[in-house]
């Protein structure tokens, strides 16, 4: 039974970190994206004085999901925001504690929360089919407000994978770097 337990989440894990890699993977080239929206955006501004409400909404819409649906990829890559005073010189199991107990405390309720909220949120946009208030502005705004929600479901996905990771290191069945 502990052998089927330990291999379930070894195996949740993977998988989770699977998908994020994937998704990231994708969603990182709509950077390549932005800056040519961008270098439009400006040519279009500079050199024919003119100016798009569309461009400047593109422009956030798709940092807007670089942000936000990179986010799990970010938490599997350990490339988010910390501050690393203490972080930095704890020890892997320390860093393992830390992250088993912060996950559950902090990441788990804030992503059930964002995502709770959210849901209505999205979903009345997409009854009304909303699109920019702004005349000129993009349509289907509820296609970037998902955004929200799946972002969070994913870094809600990899926050679990990172505490299974975390307590299998505490456990001593994994070794840090397993999870990469």
């Amino acid at each position: 039974m502990k052998k089927l337990l330990i291999g379930a989440l070894y195996g949740y894990s993977r998988i989770a970190h699977r998908i994020n890699e994937y998704v990231g993977r994708g969603v990182s080239w709509l950077t390549s994206i932005l800056v040519i929206v961008f270098c439009i955006d400006v040519v279009v501004r500079y050199v024919f004085k003119s100016s798009s409400v569309a461009f400047y909404e593109a422009e956030w819409h798709i940092f807007a999901v670089i942000f936000l649906i990179g986010a799990g990829y970010s938490l599997r890559h350990d490339r988010h925001v910390r501050v690393d005073i203490f972080y930095a010189r704890f020890s892997a199991k320390t860093k393992a504690w830390v992250n088993f107990w912060g996950v559950l405390f902090f990441l788990i309720p804030f992503a059930l929360l964002v995502i709770k909220s959210s849901v209505p949120y999205v979903a009345l946009s997409y009854r009304i089919n909303e699109g920019s208030a702004d005349a000129g502005g993009l349509p289907y705004r509820y296609l970037i407000k998902s955004a929200m929600t799946v972002g969070f479901v994913l870094l809600l996905l990899q926050g679990i994978a990172l505490m299974v990771d975390s307590l299998l290191m505490i456990l001593g069945i994994q070794q840090p770097t397993e999870n990469k």
